[in-house]
């Protein structure tokens, strides 16, 4: 079953040489045209003048052995050391212009292939990432990112510079003797057969070891991330996760271990080989001299230009090929994620005297076989306030997020704004769609850029808004810089607590111009008290406007026009705080049993 299962996964991946090369090389001519096209002219002259060098160093060896026994011609030797000298300092000039273009390049390039792999996770459905292998891809992607601009340089420098110098050698032992070319084969074939089986063994070891480096690096997160480690500390959960990352580290590392042994076994091969191949190069020097086919200067010039050959040789299949065979795996991993489909959809406009209906709709998560939402249909009026209630798991964060268009129904239609979100275009539909979430974020920004992140092309002051949600940025101890505090001790500035940070959220969602706005649970770390206070601010924002607060305090219900109540998925119940209370239902035996936070009024 297995062997099925990866033979059709072969087939489904058909992604090799020319696949690479026509997806990397365009990329590259777009991203840095001009300082591309320089650094490949350098690599031809760079090249070539390897090979100059070898002729310079025959002229000189045979000037130097002309002069031997004869009368000597010092300006003729001085000359030819001088065309060698010259030479030699135009390599190294050369080779250092090489690695400094090819250094400007590369960085240019890294940039770019991060930039594409966050582009690329902003487009592909917000689904996607319930699916673990999506994290597994992205990981690979971003280990892969530079590997695919590195495949650019390698193949581009083996073209532009080894090629040249290797045509010039094959040109130079041509003329000093036929049989010498024969050098060249030698010296390249046993590395070229090794570094082909080393692909495939590095190659697999990527797909291996991917899942396991993303666990290894969660277990490390949350010893010493910054985000982790109190809770880690107090609850004592240290040893724990310790134990799980040098388990993790173990197996990770046992995979990388058999891989780099039998590629170490296989470099042992080529080495051996190449130093067989290199002994039957100088036997034939030695033969071609003794037997007079050669001159003594040609033989030191042979010598000396095969040590390079060799060396460079090495270089070329171990170093270079070698580079591209360990990352080949690598390579793909960053098409695919590049590759892989994103959300697209039809233009439009957000229609706000349309209202939100949600029809027959059905939605699981993947990989799971129960439905998160069943069979749920609701129609929210425009310009109305509707609270949607109920247990953990009741499936209230997922019914919002597919009417937000973050996910799409299994089956059913959402339609908002006069657009079916299956078939809309993100961007049309997000226009008009604000949000605040209880799993906010902590923007490591000033507090004026975290609320006016949510509208960045707008001038409108937060200051009001941050009024609103209950943010006191005049309290010089808390906000010593006002609105322009950095709210970040990395970067010298303030922490906040969770209340205080859930208000700079909140802020943030009611800066954003919209005509649908909604709150999931953003309040969990205020008091109920303190939370219908935030809610009723936010009823008055949201006067003439869509907007949908989830929440499990059944009391901060009461400030919608109507109330949702979920249960398992199914929509169970729907109606005023009044009706629903009347009705002795689920919402009626959840608020009796919260009563306790209210007072004898029913309020918080």
């Amino acid at each position: 079953m297995s062997g099925k299962i990866k033979k059709e996964k072969k087939e489904k991946d058909p992604i090799g040489f020319w696949r690479i090369s026509k997806t990397a090389f365009p990329l590259v001519y777009r991203v840095c045209p001009v300082y591309f096209s320089v650094q490949q002219l350098v690599s031809i002259a760079h090249g070539l003048s390897w090979g100059l060098g070898v002729w310079a160093s025959q002229v000189f060896f045979n000037t130097v052995a002309d002069s031997v026994g004869k009368q000597l011609v010092l300006s003729d030797i001085i000359l030819a050391f001088a065309f060698f000298a010259i030479t030699a300092i135009g390599q190294q000039v050369l080779n250092g212009m090489h690695n400094f273009m090819y250094g400007v390049v590369f960085n240019r390039l890294a940039g770019y292939a991060k930039m594409q792999i966050h582009k690329k996770s902003s487009s592909i459905p917000a689904i996607s990432f319930e699916d673990p292998t999506l994290l597994d891809d992205i990981n690979k992607a971003e280990n892969g990112a530079n590997n695919l601009f590195t495949f650019v340089l390698i193949v581009t420098t083996i073209v532009t510079f080894y090629f040249p110098y290797f045509l010039f050698m094959a040109f130079f032992l041509y003329n000093v003797n036929t049989i010498l070319i024969v050098s060249i084969v030698l010296a390249f074939i046993p590395s070229m057969a090794s570094q082909i089986v080393q692909t495939r063994i590095l190659s697999k070891l990527e797909d291996e070891v991917a899942p396991k480096r993303r666990e290894f690096e969660s277990y490390e997160k949350a010893i010493c991330d910054r985000q982790y480690f109190k809770e880690t500390r107090i609850l004592g959960a240290f040893g724990y996760f310790k134990r799980l990352f040098e388990k993790t580290m173990k197996e990770m590392n046992n995979l990388i271990f058999r891989s780099r042994r039998k590629a170490a076994l296989i470099n042992l091969a080529l080495y051996v080989l190449s130093m067989l191949s290199y002994g039957a190069v100088l036997f034939m020097l030695v033969v071609l001299l003794l037997s007079g086919k050669i001159s003594a200067g040609s033989f030191a010039a042979v010598f000396y230009s095969m040590i390079i050959l060799f060396s460079i040789m090495e270089e070329v299949v171990t170093r270079h090929i070698g580079n591209l065979s360990s990352n080949y795996g690598l390579i793909r991993n960053y098409i695919r994620f590049i590759e892989m489909p994103e959300v697209s959809g039809s233009a439009g406009r957000y229609d706000n005297t349309k209202d939100i209906e949600i029809n027959n709709v059905t939605f699981r998560y993947p990989g799971t076989q129960t439905d998160a939402i069943k069979d749920v249909s609701l129609k929210i009026r425009q310009g109305e306030t509707l609270a949607i209630v109920g247990e953990n798991g009741s499936g209230k964060t997922t019914l919002v997020k597919l009417i937000t268009g973050l996910y799409t129904p299994n089956e059913g239609t959402v339609i908002v704004g006069g657009m079916d979100t299956a078939k809309a275009a993100p961007s049309c539909l997000y226009e008009s769609i604000s949000g605040v979430f209880q799993k906010y974020q902590r923007y490591q920004l000033t507090l004026k850029e975290n609320v006016t992140i949510a509208r960045t092309d707008s001038d409108l002051d937060c200051e009001p808004v941050l009024a609103e949600a209950g943010v006191d940025f005049s309290d010089a101890e808390t906000y010593p810089d006002g609105v322009d505090t950095m709210l970040s001790r990395e970067f010298d500035g303030v922490d906040l607590s969770g209340g205080q940070w859930q208000r700079v959220a909140i802020a943030r969602g009611f800066y954003r111009e919209h005509e649908l706005i909604v709150l999931d649970e953003p309040t969990a770390a205020i008091d109920p008290i303190e939370e219908s206070r935030i809610y009723k601010q936010f009823a008055g924002i949201a006067r003439d406007k869509t907007a949908i607060i989830v929440t499990h305090r059944m009391g901060s219900a009461r400030i919608a026009d109507r109330i949702a109540v979920m249960d398992g998925g199914k929509l169970v119940e729907i109606g005023t705080h009044d009706e629903l209370m009347k009705s002795g239902g689920l919402y009626y035996k959840l608020y009796t049993a919260q009563s306790v936070w209210y007072d004898g009024n029913g309020k918080s």
